[in-house]
């Protein structure tokens, strides 16, 4: 069984484990996770302390993920201190069920090999380029984590070999067939029925209502006819966009901004290195010796990949003989780069150049110098730069006298449009937070209805909407809130209460003749007070279109047997409806497609059943200690 389990972590779910804790950990400092300073513990389980920090930054973890799936909604949550210490509870028993795992998984003596650990590194997207594995993203966003390949290869092992044992707990679960059969006859059965379905309309032209129950329903609904305060705004905008067409470049502008900027259009030196590295740990002297021992065998004419393969600490880039690939300044900034950029002969190697990660000797295995483009290829691009630079010089000060002709001329926009040379534009009626499309930004909405604009009637500030966009507006028409008067809304009222009365008197009628039905009785004479005709249904499925929402669902809720086989169903705002079950067909024929589906669902849940068992049973033998902060 255990070599099934091992095998295991070879499959595609390792990956996804794997790019969680990535995205969980790496990026939100991991390395504080494993240097968490354990005398502060927030729990002791089976003698193994969780620290403080490690909660933290799981509370930190789940709190941005919630935030990022549900937006501003989830602050309100937060905002409760009750749900906070709740929240904070769940993520500290989630902490202690996982170390509860981790420890039943080594007592098992599962364990995951270097390779598996190398393959899964190396298929994570987020160390990946175009889908290729890139060992300087790697590196730099192991360094800017805190810890070192090796560091990040320990915790990895960890990881998935906690999660061997959940794959193999979740592996153990089946369906059994008749299962399978059972929900497909289900999902695949059909039912014969029949139907009246009652038009309200028949009640509603018959239907007269008095003032006095308009003026109740008016009286009971007040705050339903409230209308909300709205207001027209004007608004003239100025952007760099509108600028840069009008603007003039000359020939000679474009060919002296070349000669002064050529190094702009020259293409980026390519450089590929390898390099062999030797971790430091607490004894910096060994890796010296070991990093110059392997620095005298390369001088010796000795091959570079295989002292890499053999020596690396980087066990990435060691199975590549040490390649990094193509890199960048920006790559790797400091020593390292500084050593890189100094070979100028592929094949050159460096002297020992020592990191945060540790010592390096490096190997150029890769150069094409920077080629320039020439002016005439160059040109468009400079006239269009120059363009921008030119509207973009213009919209500053352009925004300037917009701010102060709104200031100086505050009762009209008349002023600002002609000093721009732009229209002034108005919105229709809208209610506050429900600007138009167009103009739904933030800063507009924070003062459109303020008494500023409202009252007093002025023009607005400068309006920043972004850097290359302004705005200044002002309330054009205002509609303050208030009730409409039952005159306005009589017509409304009136609808309303014909098609309340006529559900309940269709309700009634519809129960009527269920009531005959139960009692064997003729009901010709009720079908015929509205010439109804039953309607038949054969072989109806549960996704039918046949009939309304309602009525097929409950023809799925009724037996067949006499006496519950009908039911009266209100059907939304336009009908009421009688349905009566005839037959209950099983399906003669599953739909074979579907069983690897059905069987795939039953394991999921029974899976998930049984490892909250499993942690369950281990929390009952486990010693778990809460420690009050």
């Amino acid at each position: 069984m255990l070599q099934n389990i091992r095998e295991g972590i070879q499959g595609p779910w390792a990956i996804g484990i794997i790019a969680l804790i990535v995205v969980s950990f790496v990026f939100t400092g991991v390395g504080s996770y494993i240097s968490s300073d354990n005398t502060n513990a927030v729990a002791i389980v089976n003698g193994e302390e969780i620290p403080a920090g490690a909660l933290d930054i799981a509370y930190n973890n789940e709190r941005a993920r919630l935030e990022s799936q549900f937006g501003d909604a989830v602050n309100s949550l937060f905002a409760s201190e009750t749900y906070v210490t709740q929240f904070r509870n769940d993520i500290l028993q989630q902490l202690i069920n996982d170390e509860l795992v981790t420890q039943k998984a080594k007592s098992l003596g599962l364990r995951v090999g270097d390779s598996e650990i190398k393959k899964a590194i190396t298929m994570l997207p987020e160390f990946q380029v175009a889908g290729a594995f890139d060992n300087t993203i790697y590196l730099n966003t192991l360094g800017r984590a805190g810890y070192t390949p090796t560091q990040f290869a320990e915790y990895m092992r960890d990881q998935m070999t906690r999660q061997q044992l959940v794959q193999a707990i979740n592996g153990s679960n089946f369906s059994m067939q008749h299962q399978i059969s059972n929900l497909l006859a289900l999902q695949g059965q059909t039912r014969d029925a029949k139907s009246l379905q009652i038009d309200l309309a028949k009640y509603q032209e018959s239907i007269e209502l008095t003032s006095e129950e308009v003026q109740v329903y008016y009286d009971a609904n007040l705050s339903r006819f409230d209308t909300q305060e709205q207001v027209k705004l004007a608004y003239v905008t100025l952007s760099v966009a509108d600028l840069s067409p009008q603007m003039e470049v000359s020939q000679e502008e474009i060919a002296q901004y070349y000669a002064d900027n050529t190094r702009l259009f020259a293409s980026q030196e390519t450089r590929s290195v390898s390099h062999i590295l030797f971790e430091a740990g607490d004894d910096i002297e060994l890796a010296r010796t070991r990093a110059q021992a392997v620095l005298e065998q390369l001088r010796n004419g000795e091959d570079f990949a295989t002292l890499a393969q053999e020596n690396s600490d980087d066990i990435i880039s060691a199975e590549e003989g040490g390649d990094l690939g193509q890199i960048s300044p920006s790559d790797y900034e400091g020593e390292f780069g500084d050593a890189a950029y100094a070979l100028n002969a592929v094949g050159d190697i460096s002297v020992i150049v020592e990191t945060d990660f540790g010592l390096h000797i490096i190997k150029l295995t890769q150069y094409s110098p920077s080629i320039v483009t020439p002016l005439s290829q160059a040109s468009a691009r400079i006239e269009g730069d120059l363009r921008l630079t030119k509207a973009t010089d213009e919209f500053f000060a352009l925004q300037q006298e917009m701010a102060r002709l709104a200031f100086e001329e505050p009762d009209s926009l008349e002023a600002v449009a002609k000093a721009i040379n732009r229209p002034v534009i108005e919105t229709g009626f809208f209610e506050e937070n429900q600007l138009p499309q167009g103009v739904d930004y933030p800063q507009l909405n924070d003062i459109a209805f303020s008494g500023e604009l409202v009252i007093d009637r002025v023009n607005s500030d400068l309006l920043e909407l972004s850097d290359e966009l302004v705005m200044v507006a002002r309330v054009a028409e205002h509609k303050s809130k208030r009730t409409r008067s039952l005159g306005e809304v009589s017509q409304q009222i009136e609808g309303l209460l014909k098609t309340q009365k006529a559900q309940q008197q269709a309700l009634v009628y519809a129960l009527d003749i269920q009531t005959a039905m139960l009692n064997d009785e003729d009901i010709s004479p009720l079908l015929a007070k509205h010439a109804l005709s039953w309607s038949t249904h054969v072989g109806l499925a549960r996704s039918s279109n046949e009939l309304p929402v309602p009525m097929v669902n409950a023809i799925f809720e009724l037996g067949p047997t006499q006496g519950v086989n009908s039911k009266v169903v209100s059907v939304f705002d336009n009908s009421v409806g009688l349905v009566v079950l005839s037959l209950v067909n099983i399906a003669s024929q599953t739909d074979e497609s579907m069983q690897a589906t059905i069987a795939q669902r039953l394991v999921s849940m029974q899976g998930q059943q049984t490892y909250e068992n499993f942690v369950a049973a281990l929390r009952v033998g486990a010693d778990l200690t809460l420690v009050t902060q």
